[in-house]
This record gives C-alpha cells, structure tokens and sequence, in this order.
C-alpha cells in the first residue's frame, strides 16, 4: 500500500470540508437525518480508501 502525504491545499480543503459538514448539522432541521446523511458519506469515502467501517460502529 502506498502512502502518501497531503499537501497543505489538501489538508486546508479537507478541513474546510469537515468544518462544513459539522456547520450543516447543527444547523440542519432533522439533526438526526443530516447526521446519518453525513456518516453515510463518510463510510462510504473511507471504504472507497480501502479502509474498512464494520469496526467503527460502537
């Protein structure tokens, strides 16, 4: 497997990113629904990385 280090653009944008998503949640309507939407998404990013989620659910 090969790594990679990010740029610092990159990790500008990814933590612009997150900051984003935690802004869309606390501001959403159905908190719950946004945040299952986020994780959603999220798992979804971390298996397409190669990085398995079964774990993650406590």
């Amino acid at each position: 497997m090969e790594v990679t280090e990010m740029t610092e653009k990159e990790l500008k944008d990814q933590t612009i990113r997150e900051y984003v998503n935690l802004l869309r949640i606390k501001n959403a309507e159905d908190r719950e629904k946004e945040l299952a939407y986020q994780e959603k998404i999220l798992k979804a990013r971390l298996q397409s990385l190669g990085i398995p989620t079964e774990d993650l659910e406590p």
